[in-house]
């Protein structure tokens, strides 16, 4: 059978994509048109939340007493599905050498695999002398010309104060719509920036394997302990045993501003793990087969 040509290849792909990207866009354009007017009815956990956020809780966020509040439970088990995530990028990413940091591993892992694989010829020490310094050469020039400008960097400068203050805000003020989640993913927004502004070197003391995982497995029992407390003290888990202050202040959510302020530890530091773990993960840990190494030489 005569194999299809590359352009009819590309063609049946093309009208593939198109057909795909019109049908979410009726999908999306059916959704938008569904989408209850203002003067509809609120659903019943809206209409719940509403009664219960006020006179039990002393907050006026309906959005933060559903989250943190009535269905506590159901964030929990978020939570911990989010470490569940974590715990799998660890064992799936991690190297056979010992970790130091998250970019240190690669330098390591590319000298374990030049001369320490049984399958590599015997190196001379000059050869390996000859090979450092091409490497050191090579990220000198990848350094130089993966350097951020100079206005990226008064960008990251401008930018990162702000939401570092938009973080804190919404975790801090529980009366407005925010929470631990959303303000987590802002704190590894600012390592990000940092990161992509001015490199590894900036944050590493902060962004380091051991003392994120064992941040955010605080975090983690933080949230075990706030919600327990309520099945211990007031008969049900999640349920409030903290005093209500005021609403509208920084105390009024009881045990909410508590679960969110655990939420914020655990989500930041889980979600940093993932995200520079996948940034270290640059080699390939696994060996040509004998077959293909002798089929190359041989071509060679």
């Amino acid at each position: 059978m005569k194999p299809a040509s590359p352009n009819r290849t590309v063609a049946k792909r093309t009208v593939a994509g198109w057909v795909l990207a019109a049908g979410t866009a009726a999908v999306l354009g059916l959704a938008v048109v569904d989408l209850p007017r203002e003067g509809a009815a609120l659903p019943r956990i809206a209409r719940q939340a509403m009664t219960v956020a006020l006179p039990q809780w002393r907050t006026t966020e309906p959005v933060s007493e559903v989250v943190y509040g009535t269905r506590a439970f159901d964030t929990f088990g978020e939570t911990f599905l989010l470490l569940a995530a974590v715990v799998s990028v660890l064992l799936l990413g991690r190297h056979r050498e010992r970790r130091r940091e998250y970019f240190g591993e690669e330098e390591a892992g590319k000298e374990e695999q030049q001369y320490e694989h049984p399958w590599d010829e015997p190196v001379s020490p000059e050869e390996r002398k000859a090979r450092a310094a091409d490497r050191r050469e090579s990220g000198a020039e990848h350094d130089a010309s993966g350097a951020m400008t100079g206005v990226v960097r008064l960008a990251v400068r401008i930018v990162a104060p702000v939401l570092g203050v938009a973080g804190f805000y919404l975790v801090l003020e529980g009366y407005s719509p925010g929470g631990g989640f959303p303000a987590g993913v802002v704190m590894v927004g600012l390592a990000l920036l940092a990161y992509a502004g001015f490199g590894y070197r900036r944050i590493a003391r902060l962004v380091r394997p051991g003392p994120l995982e064992v941040l955010e497995l605080v975090g983690a029992l933080l949230v075990i302990v706030v919600l327990a407390l309520g099945l211990v003290l007031a008969g049900s888990f999640g349920a409030n045993w903290l005093p209500l202050a005021p609403e509208q202040t920084l105390r009024s959510g009881g045990t909410m501003q508590a679960f969110s302020l655990a939420e914020l530890i655990e989500v930041g530091t889980g979600l940093t793990i993932v995200i520079f773990s996948f940034l270290a993960i640059r080699h390939d840990w696994t060996p040509e087969e004998p077959d293909q190494a002798g089929g190359e030489g041989e071509e060679q």
